[in-house]
Parts: C-alpha cells; sequence; structure tokens
C-alpha cells in the first residue's frame, strides 16, 4: 500500500506521568481519540478529587471528531469519559464491558442522555474517516481489554495500551499472538506500547500465582477477610470469589463503585459468582467473622474509600474488630506510596492483621516487563516506536529496550504530553506543541484550580496564614484603634500572645510611615518581621474596614 498524507499523533496523556491515559490521532483534520483516563491526586495536590487531561485541542475541533475508542474499563482510561463527552458529543466505541462499565460511569454522573456507545468484540474492525481500527485482545488485569491496530493512508499504527503475557489468565484468555503476527507481515511502521514495568526486568509474573497467596490468608484467618483493590479490578474480584469459596466464607461487597462494577460484570457473564456465595453487606456483617469476606475499595489509601475510613475509624456501615484481616491487593501507583503506609500503619494500630503486596503476593501487576516488552518488539517488528504510560524515566528506559532489540536510534521518538509527533513520508518528527497539563476537578468544579492556585494551597498548609484588619473612620481616614491580627496554621496560641503585640507595632509604623495606602509596605514590614523571629512565611493579608 502506497502511504501518503501525514498522520499526526497527540499525546494528551500518559505521556511523563502515571494515569490519565489520553492520545489523539489526526489525519486530514479528521481525529480519532483513544481513551479519557483520570489520574489520582500527588500528595501536594491538597483538596483535588481527580486529574483529567487538557484536551482543550479536542475541543475546539470537537466537529472533526469521528470517534472515541476505549481500550479497556480502568479509571485510568475511563475515568474523564463523562468529562470529554459533555464537550465532544462523539461515538464512543468499546468491548461489551468496558461499555457497561462506561455505562455505569455515565450513569453515575448523570452524564448517559449525551452518549452515544457502540460495542465492538476483539478481533472485529470499524472505520471511522480515515482510520480502520482493529480489535484484538489483550491480556491485563482486567478481561475485554483490547489493542488497536490503526490503518491510515499515512501507514499501519499498533496501539498496545496496558497489556501483559500472561499465558494462564483469570479468564483463560491469553493475549492474540496471531494477530500481532499478522501486523507485523502487513509491516507496522510505528508502534506505540506501555512503559509502566520498563524498570522491571523479566517476565511480569501470571494472575494464577495469587491463588496460593490468596488460599493462606483465606485459610490462617480467623476473623473477617476484607480486600481492597479498585472497583474495576474484575479478574481480582473474580479470584477473590473463588477463594471465599474454596474456604467456605460469604462474600459481600462494600461501596457503591465496587457494587455497580460487579453488578455489570456477572450480567455480561465477565464475572463467575455463584449467586449463593453473595450475600448483601447488612447480612454479612450479622454472620460469624470467620464465614465472611468482604470487597472494598481503598488499596490505594484514598481518604475518603472504605479501608481509608476504617483505618480512622469514620466509616458508617462498619467498623474493624479485633482479628480482622485487611488484604491491600494493588501496587501503589506512584506518588501515593506515603498515603499507603499511613493508612497500613493506622489500621495496625486500630487492631487488623494486614497484608499488602510487601509481605505476600496479593496482587501481580498488569504490565509488561522488559522481557515481555522485548518479545512485542520481535514479534511486531516496528519501523518505528514511541513509549506511551509511564513517567519520563519509564518512557526513557523503555526507548532503550527497543534500541537493544534493533530498532535504531533515529526511529524513536520520546515525548511527554502536549508534544505533537508525525508520521509522514515513512519517518517519524516532531510536530506542534500543544497544552498537555493538568485539569483539576475539585468538588463541581472543573478546571478552575490552577497550579497558582494549588501553590497558594500548598502555602497556606505549610506555613499557615495571619489577617491583619484594619479599622478607619470613613469621613477622616483615620485608624479607629489597633489593628486585629487573626493567626490559623501559624504558631501555637501561646506563640501568639508573645508575637502579635510585636506584629501590631510593626503594622502602625508602616501606617504612620506611609499611610494606609501603603498594603504592600504593612505586608513586607510584618513579613520581614516574623521571618526574622520564627525563620517562617505565612500568608499575610490585610484588610481595611470602614466604620
Amino acid at each position: 500500500m502506497s502511504k501518503h498524507g501525514k498522520l499526526k499523533i497527540i499525546p494528551l496523556g500518559g505521556l511523563g506521568e502515571v494515569g490519565k491515559n489520553m492520545t489523539a490521532y489526526e489525519f486530514d483534520h479528521q481525529i480519532l481519540v483513544v481513551d479519557a483516563g483520570i489520574m489520582f491526586p500527588e500528595n501536594d495536590m491538597l483538596g483535588i478529587d481527580y486529574i483529567i487531561p487538557d484536551y482543550e485541542y479536542l475541543r475546539v475541533r470537537a466537529d472533526k471528531v469521528v470517534g472515541i475508542v476505549i481500550t479497556h474499563g480502568h479509571e485510568d482510561h475511563i475515568g474523564a469519559i463523562h468529562h470529554v463527552l459533555n464537550d465532544i458529543p462523539a461515538p464512543v466505541y468499546a468491548t461489551p464491558l468496558t461499555r457497561g462499565l462506561i455505562e455505569v460511569k455515565l450513569a453515575r454522573n448523570n452524564a448517559s442522555a449525551r452518549a452515544q456507545l457502540h460495542t465492538v468484540e476483539a478481533g472485529k474492525s470499524i472505520e471511522l474517516g480515515p482510520f480502520k481500527v482493529e480489535f484484538f485482545h489483550i491480556c491485563h488485569s482486567i478481561p475485554d481489554a483490547v489493542g488497536l491496530g490503526i490503518t491510515t493512508p499515512a501507514g499501519l499504527v499498533v496501539h498496545m495500551s496496558d497489556f501483559k503475557f500472561d499465558h494462564t489468565p483469570v479468564d483463560g484468555w491469553p493475549t492474540d499472538y496471531a494477530k500481532l503476527a499478522e501486523f507485523s507481515q502487513r509491516g507496522v511502521d510505528l508502534l506505540l506500547s506501555d512503559s509502566t514495568n520498563a524498570e522491571r526486568p523479566g517476565w511480569t509474573p501470571s494472575e494464577m500465582v495469587i491463588g496460593p497467596a490468596f488460599d493462606k490468608v483465606f485459610s490462617e484467618a480467623k476473623g473477617r477477610v476484607i480486600v481492597a483493590t479498585f472497583a474495576s479490578l474484575i479478574s481480582r474480584i473474580q479470584q477473590v470469589a473463588q477463594a471465599a469459596e474454596r474456604h467456605g466464607r460469604k462474600m459481600a461487597l462494600a461501596g457503591p463503585s465496587m457494587l455497580d462494577n460487579v453488578k455489570i460484570a456477572r450480567k455480561l457473564g465477565y464475572l463467575d459468582i455463584p449467586d449463593d456465595l453473595l450475600v448483601p453487606i447488612d447480612q454479612a456483617l450479622n454472620m460469624q467473622d470467620h464465614k465472611v469476606a468482604i470487597m472494598c475499595t481503598g488499596s490505594q489509601g484514598e481518604p475518603s474509600s472504605v479501608v481509608g475510613r476504617l483505618s480512622t475509624g469514620t466509616n458508617r456501615q462498619f467498623d474493624l474488630k479485633p482479628g480482622d484481616t485487611i488484604v491491600l491487593s494493588s501496587h501503589p501507583i506512584p506518588g501515593n506510596e506515603e498515603s499507603i503506609s499511613k493508612t497500613i500503619n493506622r489500621l495496625i494500630r486500630r487492631g487488623a492483621n494486614v497484608i499488602y503486596d510487601g509481605i505476600a503476593s496479593v496482587h501481580v501487576s498488569g504490565h509488561a516487563s522488559q522481557e515481555e516488552q522485548k518479545f512485542l518488539f520481535n514479534l511486531v517488528k516496528p519501523k518505528h516506536f514511541l513509549p506511551i504510560h509511564g513517567e519520563l524515566r519509564q518512557l526513557t528506559r523503555h526507548a532503550a529496550l527497543a534500541e537493544q532489540v534493533g530498532i535504531p536510534k533515529e526511529n524513536i521518538i520520546v515525548v511527554e504530553n502536549g508534544q505533537v509527533v508525525e508520521l509522514v513520508g515513512n519517518k517519524i518528527k516532531l510536530g506542534e506543541r500543544i497544552p498537555g497539563g493538568y485539569v483539576f476537578v475539585d468538588g463541581e468544579s472543573i478546571g478552575d484550580i490552577d497550579h497558582g492556585v494549588m501553590r497558594e494551597r500548598e502555602m497556606l498548609a505549610r506555613n499557615g496564614i495571619l489577617l491583619i484588619d484594619i479599622s478607619i473612620d470613613k469621613y477622616s481616614g483615620r485608624v479607629l484603634h489597633e489593628p486585629e491580627i487573626i493567626t490559623r496554621g501559624f504558631v501555637s496560641p501561646e506563640d501568639a500572645e508573645t508575637l502579635i503585640p510585636d506584629v501590631r507595632k510593626r503594622v502602625m509604623e508602616a501606617i504612620n510611615g506611609g499611610g494606609l495606602d501603603s498594603e504592600k509596605e504593612i505586608v513586607t514590614a510584618v513579613k520581614n518581621y516574623l521571618h526574622e523571629e520564627t525563620k517562617r512565611r505565612p500568608m499575610i493579608f490585610v484588610t481595611l474596614s470602614k466604620a
């Protein structure tokens, strides 16, 4: 096939970070979007619920978007779909389970009315404008995950998304190696592949190794077993159900997302859980402890999750009991290590026996390690390679692996979000630069919080605040009485008693020196004094009240 025209690959999320995966392909002003995920906030992102990609490039070209294709149902691939569809009412294509999980998300966010959802089975293909998209099954930690073969006039692109080469997956459905080999025979012009485990040598273990670890936990637990994982980790839910059945325990679900996802996965046949194994959580709480297993969210230490609330004693539905065993079945997302450690410590302090990945094989990654990544290169034989899904160090390491197996260095390109890559004339090169940063979601606020606000929150959290209220006569303009000074999060009440009189003195000196028009001078004088005395810099605000 003769190749012509220019294909733009536009990374909007997932390159230079872990999460909020989103990539757009543009040919002849028509755009195909792959995935629309969220990212969990880092520890210093105070008050932020989650982060979505900056898709302004797509929003202003919404009429050019021919379709949105979703590779699988994890939050870092579908979590932002309701935001995207509010601005870009394009048709969405997904496999049955992924579509079901999207429907749950849209219904929960009252966004289902505008959605045009279409089901595509692995092994099938669709045509959207200049793009022919072939869906092929890949093995991941959720059933019904797919990679994409995207045929364009500029060449064939293989978009692998998240994958591993597991020969004994929980659902018995390994990666479609034959399809990858067929792509190789056709000639793959560009491969985009998951870099999450690019620093990890060897092969990622099979999901099957978790079974014995769960058997050991269930057989040794004297009380309830509470397993925390992502609500979308359907394969893990299946394994817990099987372990509960083998050890004579009933299984209950806690948390709306866990309930909704299990309901849709069972309805579509992706979870095989007998009716008599599942019991409502209220019933489970009244059963003998050694007869119960509870599945819930919170494996990343999220404060609002079931496990997060259990660790602080604020969970409404049930509390911890002596003898409870809590299993955290996931790897820490980069940046979450500290909050997970704190959660584990709180759980132990409250009497729970906590099992996590560091002390037992209760989690296996769903991402390919180095030998699998090398195997993919040799199987697909791409002319060019663009690593995706990972922090910059992981993308760079993945690029080095590609070079090791013979892909020429000039045919490998490492970029971060917002840097457009062009496939043209059988070559890849850098294109334009577009915004590719964070859009913060804080309650109902979407994108209103910027990095300046985040810096202010961080400063408030680190150094506190000092308010100076000056009352003046509205007729004469004179100060009526000494300034009122309030501090929060800066010094203890005892220290404030010593500091505030001196601060008040500096304020009056500044007023006498420059008048009330010199708010900046008042702030500077107080800031200098406080830093001199405490070596800290609280945020200082001056208000003028007229009476």
